[in-house]
């Protein structure tokens, strides 16, 4: 088993950490620097910023604070909202990013993802996905593809949207489960490794993480390459050394930076 990384997640709202239940309820945090700083010198692996309100405001994403998160961490990051052309692509690269998350963009537009891939390689492109249980029989994995902040069912079949994604050229995909965000009960298991096992690229689990064991079990029976944390850490109840040390203790390949 390769190496599983560990990614904070920070959803950015008016320069400041936010954080929900279901997408809902949001409260303030702090400072998305001061944070990032924190979890950089705490061992994490990678992080990923989200502004959450860019697209529904029709605005271009913060690139300042994309410069200011690249001053000041030493890892790689990926950041997603307000992102709409490959021109906004690469000006996020360019201010220090590493990777680059469409969501509701790639939805609209699968097109973006190819284009790119084409100008900067998959391993820039990181595909996020938003799915919710459902019973229609459109979507025959049982989850259908939400936008919009959980706002728009689209109709899409989970399963299919996730394959399609990657023959289109994206390099990593990060499932949230709609159903489990925020509520820190735990990943949607089923969802997680249903996709980890049909498509070739690493998946990101994300959406309900609450202790290590949860982290433990996205590993090893959804076999899930990364989980995304977010609560549990910034409530300030666990901390990510203690996370992958109880991780190595259940025998999951960890990378220690300490």
């Amino acid at each position: 088993m390769l190496s599983r990384r560990i990614i904070p997640c920070l959803d950015i709202r008016n320069r400041r950490v936010t954080k929900g239940v279901r997408f809902q309820n949001n409260v303030d945090l702090g400072d998305p620097i001061e944070m990032a700083e924190r979890y950089c010198k705490d061992g994490c692996d990678e992080l990923v910023f989200y502004d959450i309100t860019a697209s529904a405001e029709h605005r271009p994403i913060d690139i300042d604070m994309v410069r200011d998160v690249a001053r000041s961490v030493r890892i790689p990051f990926a950041v997603g909202g307000g992102i709409s052309t490959v021109s906004d692509m690469s000006r996020v690269l360019l201010a220090g990013a590493e990777k680059i998350s469409v969501n509701s963009l790639a939805v609209r537009n699968p097109g973006i993802i190819s284009e790119g891939a084409r100008a900067f390689g998959s391993q820039c492109i990181v595909l996020g996905m938003d799915p919710v249980s459902t019973d229609s029989p459109a979507c025959p994995s049982g989850y259908e593809i939400t936008v919009r902040g959980f706002r728009e069912r689209t109709g899409m079949d989970a399963l299919e949207w996730a394959r399609r994604a990657v023959e289109l050229g994206a390099g990593e995909i990060v499932v949230n489960s709609v159903d489990a965000d925020g509520t820190r009960q735990g990943f949607e298991l089923k969802l997680t490794g249903m996709i980890a096992r049909a498509v070739p690229v690493p998946v990101v689990a994300s959406g309900g993480a609450g202790c290590a064991q949860h982290l433990a079990d996205v590993f090893l029976k959804a076999e899930a390459d990364a989980a995304i944390v977010a609560g549990m850490i910034h409530s300030g109840e666990f901390t990510i050394p203690q996370i992958k040390q109880d991780l190595v203790k259940a025998g999951i390949p960890i990378r220690m930076h300490w």
